[in-house]
């Protein structure tokens, strides 16, 4: 069985494209349980973020396991195949594992060196282990992924090189200024109570905004968020909760607005903002448009070279992919009354907000844009050396894992044929005493450890080397052994309650 994992991000797709393959919760419950019904593919689980949709999956077949994922990801996000075909990447074995481990390391950020993606990456594990998708290798990947990002993060600046991405976007707002002194005494309103909304509450406090105003479908969300919010000890800032009905009376008060909720439609209209400013929507002016170059995507197998080539080879040889060029709307001129911040995939607030006269709004395509031309911190160079590092030590694990089941079974099988050997001397000589029992006993199964130590010491360091899958092959053959009780070995293992605790 082989990692494969198939996706898009903002490296390899434009927004637009990734708004409206955005996956709810349920729907990536549901692919994940449509996965594992697939023949080519036995584990699974989903990595689902603002920026990024990728599926993990333990498969049997390369091809059929590409053209699968591929399919499902398509069904479930709604978008055609044919149309998301192109910004779809594929990485395999090695490859998958290098890729989550950037990930988790805040490398593919949209903001290098972004912290928040490691919570996303452990919501992912909870959720395959949840509807029992994750198995051995999903469960052991995902596990070292955390751990290989928090050594990154403990061990390098790499916090220096970038930032969470609502950090990232009230910069973008402040347009220049202190984010600080920008914020300092606002009057801010967080739409939605998750994790991201959370973080852009926690920032805000901390920013030193007089006042935060939380809005959630549930109620109860909102009235924990304020309560964590007034029981900071690092900040003194006003919070309350109020119903979603109420957003409306609150955009008149307020200056800041973040928006991240899972709402599939509009959550604030441009029709809503303007009545809000008391301004009209229909007389504001078109705003000109600009054209900016997106970054390419770096370092990614493009889906589309697999399917025109039908090789690994070709895809690998595919070339660096032309960046892309994208057309944004430039915000409306004058001072801003209304800061806007829009963190949902799909977006929360109408793109057609940028015309209303003292409105700035930073969405998730504009914050890519920007984040294009952000400085990489020197670390990072030492962040793809742990990462490089990470990924070969994982491989040996793997392969050392693979070979151990072979080598419990055929110890297995070792002291069984000892016991049998015993007994059968037990009914030719029965006048032996039971210290010269034991001392027989003691004696034949020192002669077995020594003759299976060094070959089973020596397969396992063989078999944690690349290429060294075969020798497990080689020793079930050697000593005849059960398949059968080689499985039952691994599946006792995997049950293991202890198993993956640190």
């Amino acid at each position: 069985m082989s990692l494969l994992v198939v996706g898009l991000s903002h490296r390899s797709a434009p927004v637009s494209v990734l708004e409206r393959a955005s996956l709810a919760a349920d729907a990536q419950a549901k692919l994940l349980q449509d996965t594992l019904a697939a023949e080519p593919a036995t584990e699974a689980a989903v990595l689902a973020t603002c920026n990024r949709i990728e599926l993990y999956a333990d498969v049997d077949k390369f091809h059929a396991g590409v053209a699968e994922l591929s399919t499902l990801l398509a069904q479930h996000s709604g978008v055609g195949l044919e149309e998301l075909t192109p910004y779809l990447y594929v990485h395999y074995e090695d490859r998958a594992v290098h890729h989550l481990f950037s990930v988790a390391c805040g490398l593919d950020s949209m903001v290098v060196g972004e912290g928040q993606i490691l919570g996303q990456i452990k919501d992912a594990l909870a959720r395959g282990q949840e509807l029992h998708t994750a198995g051995r290798l999903l469960n052991d990947l995902f596990q070292q992924a955390l751990r290989v990002g928090k050594r990154a993060h403990s061990e390098t600046g790499i916090d220096r090189a970038g930032q969470s991405l609502v950090s990232f976007g009230l910069q973008q707002l402040a347009a220049g200024a202190d984010p600080a002194l920008w914020a300092g005494g606002k009057r801010a309103l967080v739409i939605g109570a998750g994790s991201m909304s959370s973080l852009a509450a926690a920032t805000l406090a901390r920013t030193g905004v007089a006042e935060i105003v939380v809005a959630n479908r549930t109620r109860a969300r909102a009235d924990r968020l304020v309560e964590i919010l007034q029981q900071g000890d690092d900040t003194a800032v006003r919070a309350r909760a109020v119903e979603m009905s109420a957003v409306g009376d609150e955009l008149t008060r307020a200056d800041i607005v973040v928006s991240c909720t899972g709402s599939t439609g509009l959550v604030l209209t441009a029709d809503a903002l303007a009545d809000a400013l008391g301004v009209s929507l229909d007389a504001a002016p078109e705003a000109p448009t600009v054209t900016a170059v997106a970054p390419a995507p770096d370092d990614v197998d493009q889906h589309a070279a697999w399917v025109e080539n039908g090789s690994a080879a070709s895809a690998a040889h595919a070339g660096p992919a032309t960046p892309r060029r994208v057309t944004v709307p430039a915000q409306s001129t004058g001072p801003v009354r209304l800061a806007l911040l829009d963190l949902a995939m799909p977006r929360d607030i109408d793109g057609a907000a940028h015309r209303i006269a003292g409105v700035r709004l930073v969405d998730i395509e504009s914050l890519a844009d920007a984040s294009a031309d952000a400085p990489m911190a020197a670390d990072v160079d030492r962040v793809h050396t742990i990462v490089s590092d990470e990924v070969a030590a994982f491989g040996a694990a793997q392969r050392a894992a693979h070979v151990a089941p072979t080598v419990v079974a055929l110890r297995t099988m070792a002291a069984d044929v000892v016991a049998g050997e015993i007994a059968r001397l037990d009914g030719r000589l029965p006048d032996l005493d039971e210290k010269q029992r034991a001392e027989i006993t003691q004696t034949v199964r020192r002669v077995v450890d020594k003759l299976l130590h060094a070959p089973t010491v020596r397969v396992k360091q063989l078999a944690s080397e690349p290429g060294g899958a075969g020798y497990a092959d080689a020793l079930r053959e050697l000593f005849d052994l059960d398949p059968q009780t080689v499985a039952a070995v691994s599946r006792a293992d995997l049950n293991d309650p202890n198993r993956g605790r640190s």
